[in-house]
C-alpha cells in the first residue's frame, strides 16, 4: 500500500473512531463528579483527540502490517484497545475504591465503541489483498516446554518491572494513595503475576504476530506501539480522579516499565531475519 493511501486510511480511522466514542458515550454515559476543574473541562476534548490519534496510529500500523484480512482483522484490531482498558481497569477497581469510579459504564462504553469500530477497521484495512513481502511468522517455539518457560519468564518480568517502577515513584504518590485502599503486597503481586502479567504477555504476543518483523526491530516496534496504547494514551487525558502530579508520575512509571516489558517479549519470542532467509538461501544453493 502506498504511503499516501495509508495516511488517508489512518485519518479516516481517527475520525470514525472519534465519532464512535461520542456515540458510545451517549449510549453508556459515564457518571463523573458533579464539579470538575475548569482547566480539565476546557481542555478535555483536545487531550481526548490526541489520545485517540496516538491509539489509532498504533492500531493502523498493526492493521497495515498484519497478513489477516476481512472481519478477522477488523475484530482483532478493535479488540486491542478494549483489552487494554479492561486489563488496566481491573487494577484501577482494586486500587481506587474510594474514588467512586463508574467502572461498569466505562467497560460498557469501551465495549460498545470496540464493536462499532469493527466495520471501520474491516473496510479501511481488511480488504487489501497485498501482504508486506517481508512479513513472516516471528513467534518461534520448538516445544511446549520452551513456550512454557518463555511465557513464565515474561510474566515474572512484568511483575519485577512493575514493582521496581512503582517503588521509584512511590514517594511522589504516597500521600494520594493514603486516601485510597491499597491492597497488601501479596495481593498486588498476585494480581500482576496471575492476571495482568499473563494478559499483557498474550497481548504482546498477538502484536508480535501481527507485525511479522525480525527479532530486534520487531521487539522495539512492539515496545513502542504497546507503550503508546497502554501507557501514554490513557494517562494523557486529564481526569477527576488523579491529581495531575500523580497522573504524570504514573505516566512515567507505566511507559517505562511497559516499554521494557514489551521489548523483552518481542525479543524473546521473535525470530531473526537470518533464520528466516537461511532456508531459502540453502535451497537456492
Amino acid at each position: 500500500m502506498k504511503f499516501s493511501s495509508a495516511i488517508l486510511r489512518g485519518i479516516a480511522a481517527f475520525l470514525a473512531v472519534s465519532v464512535i466514542q461520542v456515540i458510545a458515550g451517549t449510549i453508556s454515559p459515564v457518571l463523573l463528579p458533579k464539579t470538575l476543574p475548569e482547566d480539565m473541562a476546557r481542555h478535555f476534548l483536545f487531550w481526548m483527540l490526541l489520545a485517540n490519534a496516538i491509539t489509532v496510529t498504533a492500531l493502523s500500523v498493526f492493521a497495515l502490517r498484519s497478513e489477516w484480512r476481512g472481519w478477522k482483522l477488523g475484530a482483532v484490531v478493535a479488540a486491542i484497545p478494549v483489552a487494554i482498558t479492561f486489563i488496566n481497569g481491573i487494577e484501577g477497581a482494586i486500587f481506587l475504591k474510594n474514588s467512586h469510579i463508574d467502572w461498569p459504564r466505562i467497560f460498557l462504553m469501551t465495549a460498545i465503541a470496540a464493536i462499532l469500530s469493527v466495520p471501520v477497521w474491516t473496510l479501511l484495512f481488511g480488504r487489501r489483498k497485498d501482504v508486506p513481502p517481508e512479513h513472516f511468522h516471528p513467534i518461534v517455539s520448538k516445544s511446549r516446554g520452551e513456550r512454557a518457560w518463555k511465557f513464565l519468564l515474561c510474566d515474572a518480568s512484568y511483575l519485577l518491572l512493575y514493582l521496581v517502577a512503582g517503588t521509584i515513584i512511590w514517594p511522589y504518590i504516597r500521600d494520594f494513595y493514603a486516601t485510597q485502599t491499597v491492597p497488601s503486597m501479596g495481593t498486588i503481586s498476585a494480581l500482576q503475576l496471575l492476571v495482568r502479567g499473563p494478559a499483557f504477555v498474550a497481548l504482546c504476543l498477538l502484536l508480535v504476530r501481527m507485525l511479522g518483523m525480525p527479532r530486534v526491530s520487531g521487539a522495539f516496534a512492539v515496545g513502542i506501539l504497546f507503550t503508546l496504547m497502554s501507557g501514554l494514551a490513557p494517562l494523557l487525558i486529564p481526569n477527576p480522579y488523579f491529581p495531575d502530579s500523580v497522573r504524570w508520575m504514573h505516566l512515567c512509571e507505566v511507559t517505562s516499565s511497559n516499554f521494557i516489558f514489551a521489548v523483552l517479549v518481542g525479543w524473546l519470542w521473535g525470530k531473526s531475519s537470518d533464520a528466516i532467509h537461511a532456508p531459502a538461501i540453502a535451497q537456492a544453493a
